[in-house]
């Protein structure tokens, strides 16, 4: 198995995180309609964003937004994206970026991790499922919400 680690996003970083080469048709489900919406709502300072790199190389991305007072609930403590470069899916990058997620909301004393995603048969759904999430919800945009009691 695979040694990854987490690291802040630094210009260099953040660059290569941009231009992960995605499994073709996973670009559609990286930013469901929820979360296009609600961008202009967040306290970005309250944005948790890493890469997670094997050696060298950067192999996936993860943005979480923990703000315990946001007026939506399954916005509090919420993966907003993770993305693993195509060649790296299925070697435990996302499974490792989402416990750096729990990991982090836990310390900030969250009792839950969410997730929206597209209800597309062909979307994340079975990734988070596999993980943990439960269904708990529909957002106002048909998008799924998905729960992971820490």
């Amino acid at each position: 198995m695979e040694h990854f680690r987490l690291e802040e996003l630094s210009a260099t970083t953040a660059l290569q995180a941009n231009t992960l080469e995605l499994v073709p048709g996973q670009e559609a489900f990286v930013t469901p309609v929820t979360y296009e919406q609600a961008d202009s709502s967040l306290d970005h300072s309250k944005t948790w964003g890493r890469v997670i790199l094997s050696g060298d190389e950067v192999t996936g991305f993860i943005r979480a937004h923990f703000d315990s007072t946001h007026s939506q609930p399954e916005l509090r403590s919420c993966v907003w994206r993770v993305s693993v470069a195509a060649p790296w899916q299925g070697k435990g990058v996302g499974r490792f970026a989402i416990q750096a997620a729990q990991e982090e909301a836990a310390a900030l004393g969250h009792h839950s991790l969410t997730a929206v995603w597209s209800s597309d048969e062909s979307g994340p759904g079975q990734f988070f499922h596999k993980l943990g999430f439960v269904d708990s919800g529909v957002t106002e945009y048909g998008d799924q919400i998905g729960t992971l009691h820490l």
